[in-house]
């Protein structure tokens, strides 16, 4: 067969690696109905914290407005814990032997983990609508700006984006579904539970309260509360603090700094064991 020329080879760069992106992504979506347990997982696990965080603990630290409190939090872990699903996928792609049939594709290296990414943003989006239906049933509400709420859901879709670069790594580290299901734990509940996403940093030990008040989880969290109007009651009040004070420019920063070191890590992985 003769060799394409350049002028019939495909056009490469980022374009062209967004393009493929979006067809691996599309890919993933329609592979969700093979597997809807997983899609049940994701949507089932952030309205299973809700409830119970709402009527077990909201009576005794705040009623109500812990409650509004609260879905700020759930908004930051919901899409914190999907990026187990980012490593279980692509964990699950190689060991079935999807990297080979990609590898032998004319498409740029980084379009495998980019649409992997994609759909599983998608899948947070669908993960925080779910969600805030939830939370309006238990009593949130949005009381800033229509502006200000669309402002919010972007910037933890952001974190969702980078925090699946996270996982996307997790996973081809891991390169069997088990391994990355078990390392994803490792880090999932320690990032999410040592922040401010469901109680004040203040009651924490001095160098956990420090790794809690600048925790990404818990400025992504922050922000969310300070866009969507919802003020913290008395019981789990932030300290006055520089992450605090700054939640939404912070939160934005450590998305895009997660982003930054993550995705030449996972590309970089992703080459090696396509040309392993």
């Amino acid at each position: 067969m003769a060799a394409l020329s350049p002028a019939a080879a495909p056009a490469a760069g980022p374009a062209r690696t967004v393009r493929d992106g979006m067809i691996i992504a599309w890919r993933n979506l329609l592979n969700l109905r093979r597997t809807p347990g997983s899609v049940i997982a994701a949507l089932i696990q952030p309205l299973m914290f809700v409830l119970l965080l709402a009527y077990v603990f909201g009576g005794s630290l705040g009623g109500d407005g812990y409650r509004s409190f609260l879905m700020g939090g759930i908004f930051a872990q919901a899409v914190t814990f999907n990026a187990s699903f980012t490593a279980i996928g692509l964990a699950s792609d190689m060991d079935k032997g999807m990297v080979d049939r990609f590898r032998a594709l004319p498409m740029p290296r980084g379009s495998v983990i980019l649409g992997r990414t994609l759909s599983d943003l998608a899948m947070s989006a669908v993960t925080l609508t779910v969600t805030s239906l939830c939370g309006l049933l238990v009593g949130w509400r949005v009381e800033g700006t229509a502006l200000d709420a669309v402002r919010g859901y972007l910037l933890v879709l952001v974190f969702a984006f980078a925090m699946s670069w996270v996982g996307a790594t997790v996973g081809l580290v891991a390169r069997s579904v088990e391994v990355a299901q078990s390392a994803g734990l490792v880090w999932l509940f320690p990032i999410t539970f040592v922040s401010s996403a469901f109680v004040s940093v203040t009651s924490m030990p001095g160098p956990l309260r420090v790794v809690a008040e600048w925790n990404p989880v818990s400025a992504t969290a922050t922000a969310a509360r300070s866009l969507f109007g919802n003020d913290a009651p008395a019981a789990v009040a932030p300290p006055q603090s520089w992450p605090v004070e700054h939640a939404t420019g912070y939160a934005l920063l450590c998305a895009l700094g997660v982003i930054a070191v993550f995705m030449p890590i996972a590309v970089g992985r992703y080459r090696r064991i396509a040309r392993g």
